[in-house]
């Protein structure tokens, strides 16, 4: 079975609940793990057991976290051995406002990924504002952005940020499993 894996950071909470709908899109075809940066950043001979990686930051003045970036410096052993060449990789972030330069931290998780020699999943989703529904609200093509809202994690993301999660972690499964089915 396919094995994907979601590495977040979360500050306060929003990213964390962003990892976990993602997580469950992606349980609908792959064996999923979820690790915070911190645990990823202790076992990284672990994720070379995963087909994919999907990477959560929130955006802090417009770059990922600081949390984030330890994980991503800490990668530099196995991009050296490029460990994680050719297993698929998407990002998404988290923010308190609409724009909050949400497309910075998703350019910086593609650059890493590309630097890991890794293959990267966009959205997959048309905007809202074509599709008349709230399903990619932002716009992002190049990855997931959400809102925090400046609420407590219980209650923002809201429903259609969740759902966008959702599907996400779900065509990054799919993506991988389509991946290794033609590797075998």
């Amino acid at each position: 079975m396919t094995k994907l894996a979601v590495i977040y950071h979360s500050g306060y909470g929003h990213t964390a609940r962003v990892a976990q709908f993602v997580a469950e899109g992606a349980g609908r075809h792959a064996e999923v793990a979820l690790y915070t940066a911190e645990e990823a950043a202790a076992r990284l001979d672990e994720l070379a057991a995963y087909d994919a990686i999907v990477f959560g930051a929130p955006t802090y003045m417009g770059s990922v976290s600081a949390g984030f970036k330890a994980f991503m410096d800490a990668s530099a052993q196995v991009w050296f051995k490029q460990g994680w060449k050719d297993k698929v990789a998407a990002g998404f972030t988290v923010s308190n406002s609409p724009s909050g330069d949400k497309l910075g931290t998703l350019q910086q998780l593609a650059v890493f990924a590309a630097q890991h020699s890794m293959i990267w999943v966009s959205t997959g989703e048309l905007p809202a504002s074509v599709t008349g529904s709230d399903i990619n609200r932002y716009g992002s093509f190049l990855g997931l952005m959400t809102r925090s809202d400046n609420a407590p994690a219980e209650v923002t993301p809201d429903a259609a940020d969740l759902e966008s999660a959702r599907r996400l972690g779900e065509r990054v499964a799919i993506v991988a499993d389509q991946l290794r089915r033609g590797r075998q």
